[in-house]
């Protein structure tokens, strides 16, 4: 049976390692010249380290030169060195912006976390509000509407393929302020209108299409539609009366 990091070191059978009473001795700590926070741990004067862990690991556990240590003891210390990687890795991805579960979990696999070392991570993180899917969920609602003009159900949509589950982008999107999002189609179709060919029945079907297809509800794309398409074709029939 071989205890290690997940293969970034040399292993072998404990059974080689193993002192007559069953106990494994330390016989060297050397820091690792890369990762300058892990530490490998020789056991029995082998040249290929046994494993390695953060330093936080190394002194919690006192894996100091010349201490002895039952092989379980090793392995659950090699196992929680495993969860104490996939939190720091989930801190850093974090530090760009916020994540939802399934993004953590997924970056995690890219990693070389398993399931279950990346779900202990990730609770930790829950536990610590660094990862809140509701909250991910009504932040991203608020911000992409106003941002980029997007409407409830398209934004609805949008969540699910981040990973929120349909019930917690369901209701972001159904809190989603009205007003806010009339605002935001007008805002869209002002923009879309001057682009649009044809005669003015034919605008406004089109810019139905292209509200509709941002995810705009039906009620709130006939709003925006009349209140853009009057203003624009009085402006536009104003232009051509002074030429």
């Amino acid at each position: 049976m071989n205890v290690g990091n997940g293969g970034e070191t040399g292993m072998y059978d404990e059974e080689e390692a193993q002192s007559a009473e069953g106990m494994l001795r330390i016989t060297a700590v050397k820091q690792d010249r890369r990762a300058k926070q892990r530490y490998h741990i020789y056991i029995s004067d082998h040249e290929e380290p046994f494993t390695s862990v953060h330093e936080d690991l190394l002194i919690k556990f006192r894996l100091f030169k010349d201490r002895e240590i039952h092989p379980d003891e090793l392995k659950q210390i090699t196992e929680e060195d495993s969860r104490h990687r996939a939190y720091v890795l989930g801190l850093s991805y974090l530090g760009a912006r916020p994540r939802t579960h399934k993004e953590l979990l997924q970056y995690l696999a890219r990693k070389g976390m398993d399931e279950e070392t990346s779900e202990h991570a990730i609770a930790r993180l829950k536990k610590e509000k660094l990862v809140d899917d509701t909250s991910y969920a009504n932040r991203f609602a608020v911000e992409r509407m106003s941002n980029q003009l997007k409407g409830r159900r398209l934004l609805r949509q949008e969540l699910q393929m981040h990973g929120i589950d349909k019930s917690t982008a369901k209701q972001a999107s159904d809190d989603l302020d009205k007003e806010t999002e009339i605002e935001a189609a007008v805002r869209a179709a002002n923009k879309k209108w001057p682009y649009i060919k044809g005669e003015p029945r034919e605008r406004r079907h089109k810019l139905a299409g292209f509200l509709l297809r941002r995810g705009f509800p039906s009620d709130v794309v006939k709003h925006a539609i009349n209140t853009v398409s009057q203003g624009m074709e009085d402006d536009e029939e104003g232009h051509m009366l002074d030429n």
